[in-house]
């Protein structure tokens, strides 16, 4: 299922005529929660929902509470509690502990449709945006204000805008990352970057390599060689990349032209020793490098087939998209290998 919201609304943009529609938005949180405050769902009158804002327990409640919007074509605020033993959410058997409140709103053409095929546009060029949804029960009235790339961490949570109540949220594209070299340890890369709804940019100039054929999830193919590449427009677009070439010399000029870019995260497969190869081959040594190099690349999950390196790469690459530091939530890791450094 696509969770984006740029899934979310490329799939209701085909449609929005052609069936009823309502936007339901996670707007305040309070303890544990499946997803947090921001989190969208479009529902649609033939009874499909698309996104999740609960591990599936409340989606068909929320759906039938979607019906009254279409009824009245305002707005409806919806709380579900599981602090309270009394609330709806216990009979529902939800399991989380917390409570979430939900904004739904009717999506159609009256309404200016929720602004939302404006933010699709914003999205669809890359551009970030604050998204605000009038928080009440009245006939919607959303907006959207065009931000720089400073205010683009703004904090998600309702605020007091031109005298009303709106829940605002800074949205924007889809992580985009390079991966240069399109190998057979490349396709589970792609493959698992495209399930996370991530775009992908791969690269390889050899011929033999980058099949469309190896790679369907792959958004750009592009086999130019990489010294042709130093003015691409997407060297300011994307926020992560992996060099995987296998092959010293693509490696070196791979690293070196990513210098220029705007990745927040830059790893390359193989070994310390290597790497240092790899840097000679350009005339650079690491504190020639301006960004941050992962290397060797990945977390320490285990496992050496092409999909356990793939998983470990990329896990390690969203955690530095996310700002977080990777590690066990349980700690429950240390007592498993423990005993089993004990049985060995």
């Amino acid at each position: 299922m696509a969770n984006r919201i740029n899934q979310l609304l490329s799939y209701w943009s085909d449609k929005r005529d052609s069936q009823a529609w309502v936007l339901a938005t996670i707007i305040e949180t309070d303890g544990s929660s499946y997803r947090k405050a921001g989190a969208m769902m479009m529902i649609n009158d033939l009874g499909q929902y698309f996104g999740l804002l609960s591990g599936g327990c409340l989606e068909s409640d929320i759906m039938r509470q979607a019906r009254r919007c279409w009824d009245n074509l305002q707005n409806r605020i919806v709380e579900y509690d599981m602090r309270e033993e009394e609330d709806l959410a216990w009979q529902l058997g939800i399991g989380c502990g917390g409570m979430v409140k939900i904004l739904l709103q009717p999506v159609n053409a009256s309404n200016l449709y929720l602004r939302l095929d404006e933010l699709l546009n914003n999205i669809a060029k890359r551009k970030r945006v604050e998204y605000q949804q009038q928080v009440d029960e009245l006939v919607p009235q959303n907006s959207l204000v065009p931000v720089s790339s400073i205010k683009a961490t703004s904090k998600v949570g309702i605020k007091t805008h031109a005298g009303v109540n709106v829940f605002s949220q800074v949205l924007g594209p889809a992580p985009l990352i390079a991966v240069f070299g399109a190998g057979v340890d490349a396709m589970p890369v792609v493959a698992i970057a495209a399930e996370l709804g991530w775009d992908v940019l791969l690269l390889d100039p050899r011929m033999g390599y980058a099949k469309p054929e190896h790679f369907p999830k792959a958004n750009q193919i592009i086999r130019e060689p990489f010294d042709n590449l130093s003015n691409a427009s997407w060297l300011s677009e994307i926020d992560a990349a992996l060099i995987l070439t296998h092959n010293i010399k693509l490696d070196a000029t791979a690293l070196k032209l990513l210098q220029v870019s705007r990745a927040k995260y830059i790893g390359l497969l193989g070994p310390i020793h290597r790497t240092d190869r790899v840097l000679a081959h350009v005339a650079m040594d690491r504190d020639d490098l301006c960004k941050p190099l992962a290397n060797p690349v990945g977390l320490r999950l285990g496992g050496e087939l092409p999909e356990s390196i793939a998983l470990s790469m990329l896990s390690e690459v969203h955690a530095a998209l996310e700002q977080t530091d990777g590690l066990s939530i349980s700690n429950v890791l240390t007592p498993i290998i423990q005993n089993t450094q004990n049985e060995n």
